[in-house]
This record gives structure tokens, C-alpha cells and sequence, in this order.
């Protein structure tokens, strides 16, 4: 059972969701609207949020013929706690520090925090047969344009679209989660 292109960009956009709303708070920490700061945080998104998921479907991969039995549950089970993970995260009261750096050492945290969740859904990829490459490269260029405009969006508007992000992404990961199990137990 693979994924249809809108499946893909339903889970490609709530993945991207907590880079979005990272950028959001680096675009607030702007003065001044930066481009080239913009594309820096998009390609470091980016890339994380295509390596993580094929990391998670090489992995995937090796323990798939013992648990193919319970894959849907695992699906299930990994993008419902990733859901409802985001979706705390976005009514969590505590301020997170505005960081103008986009150094290296800045970005690759930011980046590497932000895509752990899609380890585990490079994972569920493996149990559902996704094809792999599309479904990064996919998965990777929808992070890179939404982290691009939410730096914009952090500049011009601030910080109060931040948590809506957060949970909409939760929200969606949840649903995806849940068509795969009902599509798996009743179709």
C-alpha cells in the first residue's frame, strides 16, 4: 500500500510545519527582511526534513518482514504520537528565545531538532512501501519553500501564527495516522 500525491503532501506540510514555525520566530528576529537568510534556513530545513525520513525508511527497511504483521499499528502509533506531540508543543506557554544567528552550528541544531519527527516517519514509510526518493525530494522541497515564507511571515507579522502552525501540523499527522489504520482494519 503506497501513498497518493496528495497523502504525500498532507504529510509533507505537517512534517514542515515545525520548521515553519521555527522560521517564523527567526524571521521575528529580524530587523530587517533577509533573503539570503531565508534560502540558509530553507536548504538547512530542507535537507534535514528529506535525510531524516530516508534514514527512517533505511532503518524501516531492516525490521520490516518481522513486525509486517502490526505495520499499520506502528503507523498508527508513531505519526499519533508525533501528532499529539506537536500539538502540545503548540499550547505550551513557554517563551522560546528569539536567535537572529543562522550560523552552522545554529541551524544544524535548529535543523536536526526539527526533523526528528521525520525519522520516524521515514520509518512508517518503509511498513507502508512508499516509494522512497520522490517522497523526500517531495518531503524536502515543501519544507524548503514554507521555511522560506515563514521567515517572511515572522518578519511582517511576529510570532502569533507560531503555535496555529504547530498544532495544524500535529493535527494532520494524527489524521494521516488514523487513515492508515482505518484503511488497514476496515477497506
Amino acid at each position: 500500500m503506497g501513498l497518493s500525491i496528495w497523502e504525500l503532501l498532507i504529510i509533507a506540510i505537517g512534517l514542515s510545519m515545525d520548521a515553519f514555525a521555527v522560521s517564523i520566530c527567526k524571521g521575528l528576529s529580524m530587523k530587517k527582511m533577509n533573503w539570503k537568510n531565508g534560502i540558509i534556513a530553507g536548504l538547512y530545513f530542507g535537507v534535514f526534513q528529506a535525510a531524516m525520513p530516508l534514514i527512517g525508511y533505511i532503518l524501516g527497511m531492516q525490521f520490516q518482514s518481522f513486525i509486517q504483521g502490526v505495520d499499520h499499528w506502528i503507523a498508527f502509533i508513531l505519526l499519533a504520537l508525533i501528532g499529539l506531540n506537536m500539538v502540545k508543543e503548540s499550547r505550551s506557554k513557554e517563551e522560546e528565545k528569539e536567535n537572529d544567528s543562522f550560523d552552522v552550528k545554529t541551524m544544524l541544531i535548529l535543523a536536526v531538532a526539527t526533523s526528528i519527527d521525520a525519522l520516524m516517519v521515514g520509518i512508517t514509510f518503509a511498513f507502508l512501501s512508499v516509494n522512497i526518493v520522490p517522497a523526500v525530494s517531495f518531503i524536502g522541497v515543501i519544507t524548503f519553500t514554507l521555511s522560506v515564507i515563514g521567515i517572511k511571515i515572522g518578519n511582517v507579522f511576529g510570532a502569533k501564527y507560531k503555535s496555529k502552525a504547530e498544532l495544524a501540523g500535529g493535527i494532520i499527522l494524527i489524521l494521516m495516522g488514523t487513515k492508515i489504520l482505518i484503511q488497514h482494519l476496515f477497506l
